[in-house]
């Protein structure tokens, strides 16, 4: 009787473990499968990597919240790797159409993704280097360097958040 009980369970395994091989394959080719909330941490990981190559990054954002909260965090680094990326694609486009200052809030999400994968990974190559491109792109400037009356600091004053074109004559 309990070994009835063990291969029933262990056929529920296998055929719970195809059905996610066979979504993930689906979207590994480009096939847009909805998964629920509940599957696995890789069902949803090939998800987010189906939605972010579609440039649906706020629907990606989702499934890592989801992840976040579910305590799921073999795939973190990965998926946080791959928001960072995309959405530092989306400021260089911005940047590209001449866009600067639509551009910036994109780098800024960028560097905090790469900064979370960082937190998990802290020898990760790959997301030091994008930082520091990131980072390149728009400066950090120390907190609590306002001056007494309030305002920034004349560095602030004089330079834009991100380099370009400088306005106004020479």
């Amino acid at each position: 009787m309990i070994s009835l009980v063990a291969l029933m369970c262990a056929a529920v395994v296998l055929l719970s473990e195809y059905s996610s091989n066979q979504t993930v394959a689906a979207l590994c080719a480009d096939r847009d499968v909805l998964v629920d909330d509940s599957a696995s941490a890789e069902v949803l990981f090939a998800r987010a990597c189906f939605l972010l190559s579609h440039q649906r990054i706020e629907e990606a954002q989702v499934l890592s919240e989801i992840l976040a909260q579910r305590g799921d965090t073999e795939v973190f680094p990965s998926l946080f790797f791959n928001l960072g990326n995309a959405r530092l694609r989306q400021a260089f486009g911005l940047i590209t159409n001449e866009d600067l200052s639509g551009a910036i809030p994109f780098v800024n999400l960028a560097k905090r993704d790469f900064r979370r994968v960082l937190e998990l990974e802290p020898n990760n190559w790959n997301a030091k280097y994008n930082l520091d491109v990131a980072m390149r792109l728009v400066r950090d400037y120390p907190l609590g360097q306002e001056n007494e009356g309030g305002t920034l600091p004349a560095s602030k004053q004089l330079w834009p958040d991100m380099p370009g074109i400088p306005e106004g004559l020479p």
